[in-house]
């Protein structure tokens, strides 16, 4: 971070208790990843509670998002870098073929059940609820502004040769 002065920012060690004043020497590495933990740990409990995953969530929504179904591979190949290894879509389309919530069209495309879109309409309502608790006492220009402060680190590092 450069300030006003044109110079460069201390990085701290990481302080869960640090005080506002101290923030901007803080890593964004450990805070970024303790919201990414609790955000996702937070979602993942209350889904497990009615016995569905994120990625099975994620993999209702994509066959649903679209004009058109998409197939197997498609789905497998758009939610594999979110997931946490390489094989976890195809065992989740598996699991929702198994659970009735998932069919394969004569064109081989992916469609949801009347079960599976039960399940993405209740899962939906879920996550927005879960959504405002998230993000309570932050409006949305807060979190359109941390949206945008974190995508321009991406771009910074990307734009820097990193991964």
């Amino acid at each position: 971070m450069r300030l006003r002065n044109d110079t460069t920012t201390d990085q701290a060690p990481a302080d869960p208790a640090a005080t506002d004043d101290m923030l901007a020497t803080q890593p964004i590495g450990y805070w970024s990843g303790l919201a990414h933990a609790a955000v996702t740990g937070h979602l993942r409990d209350a889904m497990a509670r009615i016995d569905v995953t994120q990625p099975q969530y994620w993999v209702l929504n994509r066959v649903n998002a679209g004009p058109a179904a998409p197939n197997r591979e498609e789905v497998v190949i758009q939610l594999t870098p979110l997931a946490d290894g390489p094989h976890e879509i195809a065992r989740v389309i598996d699991q929702l073929f198994h659970r009735g919530w998932l069919r394969i069209d004569a064109g081989q495309r992916l469609q949801l059940t009347d079960a599976g879109e039960a399940a993405r309409v209740r899962l939906r309502e879920l996550v927005t609820e879960l959504r405002a608790v998230v993000h309570e006492g932050i409006s949305d220009e807060e979190y359109v502004a941390t949206l945008k402060v974190l995508r321009r680190m991406v771009a910074n590092v990307e734009d820097n040769g990193g991964s």
